[in-house]
Formats: structure tokens, sequence, C-alpha cells
């Protein structure tokens, strides 16, 4: 059976990026069933780029003009429920893939049905023999990375198992969206951006799902902000990227783990609240979105703790 793939895609004044993502979504030797686009409200000519290039895709095209920026969460969200193809193609405006990018992955999720989620080997577009993301790996102290980040692509060729999988070019099974999904959301739709695809790899991993990265699955990632450092963002995206770290925390974690891990948590939180309170203050007051969110924040954990005590009761061996 030839499995259905879409492409998903939210903009936010993308002009700049749009045409050429697209261009290479059209080259793809697996060509995708759909491609949605989720435009959040842009001010520029991300609008006029995609019509321009419209042509391209025919009734296959899909774009969706929100009211407000909703965030690029939500938007996925929305993306997501507007197909229900075989496989999901989550992918950043700024992002361009190699042609064969959706075929090597699908691929890779075919040959085994354990594997939920998939990435290529992300480059960075201002130099294409750099890193951008191998996939995500985390630390003792829940804190994310883009693995291989910086470092030259030579040293990343060997294809294997990650914790999770960057949302700039991520390729997921919609049985595991339709597993992991919580009150109706794929993507926490409280986070509007950042750690979003961390939270979704944490979830999908407690309930058995494996992530993996295919060194020859190719794209290049502008990844612009990361390059002129985080206080070229604004105040509202700062706080964002703070508070998600603990909102996943919150939901995903246990507190055995923690008191397993209670000296790297208390050196590690001392010294970045210390930084925050005498650099970025204004950052801390993200605490009080926390605490607006906790009812939901915790109904979601319960549903997710349901959800793992179900799995490990069904994979619990059978009494002879």
């Amino acid at each position: 059976m030839i499995k259905s793939v879409s492409v998903h895609i939210v903009t936010y004044n993308s002009e700049k990026d749009i045409r050429e993502c697209l261009k290479a979504v059209s080259k793809q030797s697996f060509p995708p069933q759909e491609v949605v686009i989720i435009d959040n409200q842009s001010k520029d000519q991300t609008g006029e780029q995609v019509k321009e290039i419209a042509h391209l895709f025919g009734t296959k095209l899909k774009f969706v003009s929100n009211a407000q920026n909703v965030g690029f969460a939500p938007g996925h969200n929305q993306a997501i429920a507007l197909n229900d193809t075989d496989y999901v193609l989550v992918l950043n405006p700024d992002v361009t893939i190699e042609p064969d990018y959706i075929e090597r992955l699908v691929a890779v999720m075919e040959h085994s049905q354990c594997i939920g989620s998939a990435t290529g080997q992300l480059l960075r577009k201002t130099n294409r023999e750099t890193i951008d993301s191998t996939g995500i790996v985390m630390n003792s102290v829940r804190r994310a990375f883009d693995r291989g980040a910086g470092e030259p692509s030579v040293q990343w060729s060997e294809s294997g198992k990650v914790f999770g999988v960057s949302g700039a070019a991520a390729m997921y099974s919609r049985r595991m969206i339709n597993d992991i999904t919580l009150n109706g959301e794929f993507y926490d739709g409280s986070f509007f951006a950042y750690k979003e695809d961390v939270d979704v790899a944490w979830r999908a991993a407690l309930l058995g799902w494996e992530a993996y990265y295919d060194a020859a699955a190719i794209a290049y990632h502008e990844r612009g902000w990361k390059e002129t450092g985080r206080t070229s963002q604004p105040l509202f995206l700062r706080r964002l990227s703070y508070i998600n770290r603990y909102k996943m925390m919150y939901k995903n974690d246990t507190f055995s783990y923690w008191m397993r891990n209670i000296i790297s948590f208390l050196s590690y939180e001392v010294a970045s609240n210390l930084y925050f309170l005498f650099r970025e203050p204004k950052v801390l007051v993200a605490w009080k979105t926390f605490f607006k969110e906790l009812p939901e924040l915790r109904g979601k954990r319960r549903q997710l703790r349901k959800k793992i005590a179900l799995r490990h009761h069904q994979n619990k061996p059978k009494a002879q």
C-alpha cells in the first residue's frame, strides 16, 4: 500500500523564505498528497508569495489565513486536524529539503512500526558543512539541545535512534499523533512556541515510541535568532522559552527522578534563576502564566499518567 504524506507549514511574516521552501517541497521524489499552510496573520507578502507559486501544487495546496497569530503549536494542531494522511511532515518556512527527504524518512518509518518520528540531517544554510540539528537530546536537569549543533557534518554520518526530533523538519506518523494526543492536541497548544517539539518527544518516549535520525536525508535551516543571541528575541518569546521547560517537567517528569537528581537540579536552578533575576528579571513574570494554567497542566499530566499505566498493563507478559 502506498502511504500518504502531508506537509504542514506555519507561517508568520515568512515572505523571505516561503518560496524557496515550497519549491523544495514540489520537487520531492515522494510527492505529498497535500500541502497545508497556516498563516498567522502575516503583515508582509507571505500570502502573495504563496499564491505566485501555488501552481506547482494545484489542488494539493491548502492555504488558511488566521485572523490572529495563534502561535506555532496551535497552528500545527490546526493543520493536523485538516487531513488524515499516514505521515505528517512538520516544516519550518525557513527550511529547504533535498528531493529525497520525504522518501527516505517514510522508508525508515515503514521499516519499524515502533518509530513514530524521524528527522534528517539538518544543516545550516549559512554554512552547509555545519550541523543545525540531528535530533534532540536532553540532559539530567531537563535541558534540551539540538544534537550536534555547530559541529562539522562529517561527524554525524551515522544514522540511529535519538530522543526526539526538531520541529523544524519533523516527520510524524499518524499512528503516533493519534496515540499521544492529549485533550485533542498533539502539540500542547499552551506552548504557543518553543519546546513544543521537546514536549512531544518526551511524551512519545514515555508511551514507548521511538525517534530516528537518518543521516542521508538532508535539509537546510536558516535558524536566524540563535546566531544573533537570545536577547535579540522579544520579551514575550523569551518568557515562553523559559517557562515552557517547567511546564514540560510538570507534565512529563516524576518526583522520583527529581529526587535522584536533586543536587544537579538545585545547582542548575539556583544558577539559572539568579541569572534571570539580575540580568533578565522581566522573564520571571512568566510564572504568572504557569500558575494560571496549572489546572489545565494538571489535567494533562493525569491523562498522560493514565495512558502510561494502560500501556504498561498492555505490555505486561500474560501468565501461562
